[in-house]
């Protein structure tokens, strides 16, 4: 079997908006964006992948369609461990995180998602297997800058069924309401994107202890200050999560010996795809580090996040970004029910995307 085409596509699915634009990046966002990737074979077998695109997919489609796709015509899907070195080996002068490596991702996830549909399989079986069906899913809202804004969206969170919730909020006022309006019993994480200095984030952290949160994600720029990230665990007095901007296993276990996370949360569509994400549980487990994924998409990166995620000895909670879309091209599959999210029982990653949707929501570039 060969690889004969590797194709991008992008969509823009627009959001269902109630009140105010939640914000991403420091921006309000009314849509979010998806890029895929298709790896056909001339046995007719086809792989869906996923990049990380979230604003930046233009830098990402051009790492793939320039660099990384050629590389791939004409060699064989199913060895996967082989092509994956050989493509890392071959570009890792152009960088060995960002764009390059959300390209290589997205290639492991489509070449994951190939062998289980030759294996006729889930690709949870391929890994291991689980006694699972489901798994329990995050709701994790979107930053909205004011308690106005965002208790609405907790409540509506808690009324659809979801037991745990994170905000992305950085104001210890905002925070506080958000304890508030959960309650005390769930629980509730912050990812707060990188704001501070070491400094200022210990401070925070030793303010907002007494809300017993289940963890302050990312509360350190930049995001690779691996001792810093280890002062604030050591000093703040709130469990520390982060990792979904780390690029690799290696950077993982320097995080680890580190001393730096209780909770690793690496990005499946960042960190090298299935294959990386494997090594990453497998490093968390012998250093007694927690993983977490980060998982905020909406087709086979979240997809491919749940299938590796059942597959770990224990369960695993799965982040899904909260926003509402009226309709997307992988359907009900990326939609939780009551708190818990379904393992794809389909071969593969369980779903192809629907190609009437696909070419709907389809960005021309």
């Amino acid at each position: 079997m060969k690889i004969t085409a590797v194709t991008t596509f992008v969509n823009r699915m627009p959001l269902l908006i109630t009140g105010d634009a939640p914000m991403v990046g420091g921006q309000a966002r009314t849509a979010m964006e998806t890029l895929l990737v298709r790896i056909d074979t001339d046995a007719g077998v086809t792989g869906w992948g996923e990049g990380f695109g979230h604003r930046v997919w233009p830098a990402t489609r051009t790492a793939l369609d320039r660099m990384v796709a050629p590389l791939c015509i004409g060699r064989d899907p199913t060895a996967i461990a082989a092509l994956m070195y050989d493509l890392a080996r071959s570009v890792h002068g152009a960088g060995r995180n960002g764009p390059l490596m959300y390209a290589l991702s997205a290639i492991d996830i489509a070449l994951w998602d190939i062998a289980g549909k030759i294996a006729n399989r889930p690709l949870y079986q391929l890994l291991g297997g689980s006694p699972r069906t489901d798994l329990p899913a995050y709701a994790s809202l979107l930053r909205y800058g004011k308690t106005s804004a965002m208790e609405p969206r907790i409540n509506e969170a808690l009324e659809r069924g979801y037991k745990l919730i994170k905000i992305h909020e950085i104001e210890p006022d905002i925070i506080r309401a958000a304890r508030r309006a959960v309650g005390a019993n769930i629980p509730l994480m912050v990812d707060c994107n990188c704001p501070w200095t070491v400094a200022q984030a210990v401070a925070i952290c030793r303010e907002l202890r007494d809300l017993k949160l289940e963890w302050i994600e990312e509360p350190v720029w930049p995001p690779e200050d691996h001792a810093g990230l280890a002062r604030v665990r050591a000093e703040g007095g709130i469990t520390v999560a982060g990792g979904e901007n780390t690029g690799s296993a290696n950077e993982f276990h320097r995080l680890f010996e580190r001393g730096a996370l209780d909770v690793a949360q690496p990005s499946i569509t960042k960190v090298g795809g299935v294959s990386e994400m494997q090594k990453v549980f497998a490093l968390g487990e012998a250093h007694g580090v927690r993983v977490v994924p980060h998982s905020a998409y909406f087709g086979p990166g979240l997809l491919a996040s749940i299938h590796v995620s059942a597959a770990q000895s224990r369960e695993v909670w799965i982040e899904r970004f909260y926003c509402d879309f009226a309709e997307t091209p992988f359907g009900e599959a990326i939609n939780p029910k009551n708190g818990r999210i379904a393992i794809p029982q389909g071969p593969g990653l369980g779903v192809d995307p629907d190609p009437a949707l696909l070419k709907k929501f389809m960005v021309e570039a």
